[in-house]
């Protein structure tokens, strides 16, 4: 029998291997590599084309030795699930794709302890920056954040203390809005669910903001209704109908996003009631998927796409100029009326 023929161990490409392929010199490769410096078109082209050719990626790690920081930037994230958060990341993407930086996605299942174990992970590798969602996190987390050393921000909400840049809307204003829109529509029996709250900051500032606009007008919710896990269409239905049954007398639901409040607008048409006159219905974060829907649910655009935009805007400009401030965006909602509320 024939032994096979063994193959020699293959040898790490080097910026030497790029500089002889291409004819330049190993400084101009790595400026070339890694973005920086001013390198003409044709040499670049000449360099990434035998960059390509060779196969050769090169070593973060090495290079963030000397620098001390590599091209990369932590995005962390409570869900891909939610329909809310591939926005984000489309938007970020969109803005760093021509940067030469590139985002690491951690997930964090909306709970603190993950979040602050996922921002460990991602500070260590030493990155350009760090998109995170939310202002709530625990104190060990807020101190790694505080002396990173590098760009922060937190995206989603402004309705807090930042740490250091943040880019979002106020969820306590577009609470507030959609129940004046509500009221004005001449509803006043008026139900809310959503998901348990204890940590979704985000939807519970929504309500807050919600019930503080009903009590100035004299009013207050009629019922709530909650759910964790599970099927948020399949859980809209379950809730819509359990609060129908319980509080008869409901002309309105409030969801606390759009994935629910379709399940509930799916089981209010299933049954036969009239919506916007006999009841009416709005949910959050004007989700397009929902687009098809019999009816166009009310809701508001949560400004995920500019989100993810302006937050990876502040990291680039952060990289190239050490100099510039921490800075909070914030951008406002647009309320969609839809299907679902009356029209006066």
């Amino acid at each position: 029998m024939n032994k096979p023929t063994s193959t020699p161990p293959r040898r790490t490409l080097t910026l030497r291997d790029v500089s002889e392929a291409s004819g330049v010199s190993e400084m101009t490769v790595s400026r070339v590599l890694r973005n920086r410096g001013d390198v003409s078109a044709a040499t670049r082209e000449r360099v990434l084309q035998a960059s390509r050719a060779l196969g050769y990626v090169p070593n973060k790690i090495a290079g963030a030795l000397a620098s001390q920081r590599v091209n990369l930037v932590g995005v962390i994230i409570p869900s891909m699930s939610n329909m809310v958060f591939p926005e984000v990341m489309t938007g970020i993407s969109s803005v760093l794709d021509n940067t030469g930086l590139q985002p690491v996605v951690g997930v964090t299942n909306y709970l603190p302890d993950r979040e602050e174990a996922v921002l460990y992970e991602m500070l260590s590798w030493r990155p350009s920056g760090v998109i995170i969602a939310g202002l709530e996190h625990t104190a060990p987390a807020r101190a790694m954040m505080a002396q990173a050393g590098v760009p922060i921000v937190e995206i989603m909400d402004i309705d807090g203390q930042a740490i250091d840049s943040a880019v979002g809307i106020s969820h306590r204003r577009a609470g507030r809005q959609m129940a004046e829109a509500i009221i004005a529509s001449g509803y006043r029996q008026i139900a809310f669910m959503g998901t348990q709250m204890p940590n979704d900051f985000r939807a519970k500032k929504r309500l807050e903001g919600f019930e503080e606009a009903l009590r100035r007008n004299g009013m207050a919710l009629v019922d709530r209704e909650f759910y964790d896990g599970g099927s948020a269409l399949l859980k809209g239905r379950e809730m819509t109908a359990a609060v129908l049954r319980r509080s008869p007398q409901v002309d309105f639901l409030y969801y606390s996003n759009d994935m629910i409040g379709a399940g509930g607008l799916l089981y209010c048409l299933d049954q036969g009631i009239d919506v916007p006159e006999k009841v009416g219905l709005a949910g959050f974060n004007g989700v397009e998927l929902l687009d098809g829907l019999p009816r166009r649910l009310a809701t508001m655009d949560a400004c995920r796409l500019e989100i993810g935009k302006r937050a990876a805007d502040i990291i680039a400009a952060r990289n190239q100029s050490a100099d510039l401030e921490p800075e909070v965006i914030e951008l406002f909602p647009t309320l969609q009326p839809g299907d679902t509320i009356r029209q006066f």
